[in-house]
């Protein structure tokens, strides 16, 4: 008679990742109707998976700091590169007008109103408040997958996906500043450094603007060599789309070798790349294989993300932490966007859409375990507490909400919301 031994962890593994890879390929389509997200399925598999009985598998962020801190960058930097490629506008100030709102209004007020949320409400040290309100602050490029801009040259750009998408863009590389400066200050609380001059001189000056010339050197090498050098050796010729992740790898790795904003960088190169030659039909690969790198890292991602909350990553919170989250999504996140947009040519429908989507997510993750795997905070069960706790509730009320706002704001418009897919739920929030 036939006996069936246990299978080994490493037969396990490769099962899963089939299941995952699968799953990555088919729910986009299954959710593509309904009031439902791929993160979320993705958080309660994951949150299963610990739940069954005998299962010894705890991934938490404080376990494993410096893996969490360098998984959700990698994860940021190609949602970034696919971000930029996607974007159809031309790069202006008049035209990118939604953008500079968003960045130069919301999001310094997004920050101001949670470090005062962090210190007063909350009790925080006010450099644990900057930093929890910087990590917060930024819109997510990774799970804002269904209010952004759709693939290149699809015509699926409207006022809404384009601000929030270009928002995502860059305001993650505009928001370490902020969270440099809350290192600066818990290193000169300990120390007594001065921090001011390093400060303004190298974290906002040399970072953006090197970040900036950086990113737009690299995108324009790319594009050279993507488009323009001789027909039989330019990179288009591959028709290999790798040559994005590549680009995004290279931007980013020179980047922080000089010691700039890499996240800045990625972005602006992904701008300057897809502007050598803006019509061209190898965007398309370069957009769709970032894309599934993208999802099927994110999916990894939240299915860790679910397993750490399952197995106790909430416990450190508050009762004051849990009001405190409600008020980030829903009142910070869409007043500071309000306001931002006061005298902004749109309709009011426009304007409320873009205020609510400011998604939470794997930014935040990376942001604060960048900054206590620099300086010491104090509290930091109750920061990861609270982080992903805003995640966990933006993830499930914009994830619920996408597809009925954006469906919706499509028929106001006069487009028909199932001939695209920059529409359809899936892949984002």
């Amino acid at each position: 008679m036939l006996g069936f031994s246990s299978p080994e962890p490493y037969i396990l593994w490769l099962t899963g990742v089939g299941l995952l890879i699968a799953l990555v390929a088919w729910l986009p389509l299954a959710l593509k109707r309904l009031p439902l997200s791929l993160p979320i399925i993705c958080i309660a598999i994951g949150a299963a998976i610990v739940l069954i009985p005998g299962m010894a598998f705890e991934p938490s962020p404080l376990a494993y700091p410096a893996i969490t801190e360098r998984f959700t960058e990698f994860v940021v930097i190609v949602a970034l590169m696919g971000a930029g490629l996607k974007l159809d506008r031309l790069f202006s100030w008049r035209r990118w007008c939604v953008t500079w709102r968003l960045l130069a209004i919301t999001m310094p007020l997004s920050i101001l109103a949670i470090t005062a949320i962090g210190g007063w409400g909350l009790g925080l040290s006010w450099t644990a408040a900057l930093l929890l309100g910087a990590s917060l602050a930024p819109t997510d490029p990774v799970l804002a997958a269904d209010v952004q801009v759709g693939p290149p040259k699809t015509g699926e750009e409207d006022e809404v996906r384009f601000g929030l998408t270009s928002e995502a863009g860059l305001n993650d590389g505009l928001a370490f500043p902020f969270v440099n400066l809350a290192i600066a200050l818990s290193v000169a609380a300990a120390t007594g450094e001065p921090w001011v001059r390093d400060w303004v001189l190298h974290d906002v000056i040399w970072e953006i603007g090197a970040g900036v010339v950086v990113g737009f050197v690299i995108g324009k090498l790319f594009g050279w060599l993507t488009f323009h050098v001789p027909a039989e050796t330019k990179l288009a010729q591959t028709g290999d789309g790798l040559i994005a992740i590549a680009a995004t790898l290279i931007s980013y790795g020179v980047t922080e070798i000089l010691d700039c904003y890499g996240f800045l960088a990625v972005f602006v190169t992904a701008l300057s790349l897809r502007r050598s030659h803006r019509d061209h039909e190898f965007h398309h690969e370069m957009h769709a294989i970032t894309e599934q790198v993208e999802r099927l890292a994110m999916m990894v991602l939240l299915l860790l993300f679910g397993a750490a909350l399952a197995g106790g990553l909430l416990a450190a919170l508050q009762w004051r932490d849990v009001l405190a989250a409600a008020a980030i999504i829903l009142l910070v996140r869409p007043a500071a966007g309000l306001v931002g947009l006061i005298g902004f040519p749109a309709a009011r429908s426009e304007k409320l859409t873009l205020a609510f989507f400011g998604i939470r997510g794997v930014g935040s993750f990376y942001y604060l375990a960048y900054g206590l795997n620099h300086a010491e905070f104090g509290q930091a069960e109750r920061l990861w507490a609270i982080v992903a706790l805003v995640a966990l509730f933006s993830i499930v009320l914009h994830g619920l909400t996408v597809t009925p706002v954006m469906r919706s704001l499509d028929r106001l418009n006069g487009r028909d919301p199932d001939e695209g897919g920059a529409g359809a739920a899936g892949s984002g929030p």
